[in-house]
């Protein structure tokens, strides 16, 4: 093997820089799956990894998913970016549920107001996504509009606190008729032998 392609093979060995993006909750960054193996693969030291994220995210409430992204350098240093919390979470937050429509369009799972959305929308309007396309807070409440929708959350312009207990009764009562139903259908089908 001669000099100049020993050479063009040690240059194709440098790992250039890479960026990883995902979700991570405040406080929880912990070395197993699926941070670890993520971050293992590119030759970050993962516990001090973990340790430097869960000690800059000690001020937010533990367990809110924060969207991080990861910029790795060729010598195997990391610089962090942690941005605001998802969009979803503070829609699902607003409307005080858990999780989203299991059919989306289908079924509604919780009401916010516009009062909610606006105020969403001037926290997010901070998030260097909105703010690198200069979107208008109109567009980003429309933006947020959306993933309600999305959601199965749905989108009114005044909402007493008596009004949203009755529909989360009703919600209630509703998922607990189908669990029964799914429940019956269940036992009605012949077991095999």
């Amino acid at each position: 093997m001669s000099k100049i392609s020993r050479a063009t093979k040690a240059v194709k060995k440098v790992n250039p820089g890479s960026v990883i993006r995902m979700i991570i909750r405040a406080g929880q960054a912990m070395p197993g799956p699926p941070l670890g193996p993520v971050l293992g693969q590119r030759g970050i030291p993962i516990g001090q990894f973990c340790k430097d994220f869960n000690e800059r995210t000690k001020d937010i409430k533990e367990g809110v998913p924060l969207p991080v992204r990861i910029d790795v350098k060729p010598d195997r240093t990391y610089e962090i970016q942690i941005n605001q919390p998802t969009a979803s979470y503070f829609l699902k937050a607003a409307a005080g549920i858990d999780k989203g429509a299991a059919q989306t369009g289908h079924e509604v799972v919780g009401m916010v107001t516009l009062k909610h959305l606006y105020e969403i929308a001037l926290v997010k309007s901070k998030n260097s996504n909105f703010v690198v396309r200069d979107m208008s807070l109109e567009k980003v409440v429309k933006s947020l509009i959306g993933s309600a929708r999305t959601l199965g959350i749905k989108v009114v312009r005044d909402l007493s606190a008596e009004e949203y207990a009755v529909f989360r009764q009703q919600r209630e009562e509703a998922l607990a008729a189908a669990a029964e139903t799914q429940a019956a259908a269940l036992d009605a089908v012949p077991k095999k032998k």
